[in-house]
């Protein structure tokens, strides 16, 4: 099952991005309700290696389920 990003809590951290093996975490569109950049993983290219979670410095940012109603600017 993919992983999520908890767009609310978010930082704009690039960790995830760099360590995601299939490329699969990219920018969200504006900012998100703390007004930071926030982003978002692929559910269909994600292959739920966990990398994300484990470099992730922002405890709660990214969680081990896939849930795309907590990937949203709202």
């Amino acid at each position: 099952m993919p992983h999520t990003i908890v767009s609310a809590k978010c930082q704009g951290m690039t960790d995830c991005v760099d360590a995601c093996p299939v490329a699969c975490i990219s920018k969200g569109n504006g900012k998100n309700q703390n007004g930071t950049d926030f982003y978002l993983i692929d559910f269909e290219t994600c292959i739920d290696c966990g990398i994300c979670l484990k470099v992730c410095p922002i405890e709660g940012a990214v969680i081990p389920e896939e849930r795309k109603e907590l990937q949203t600017a709202n």
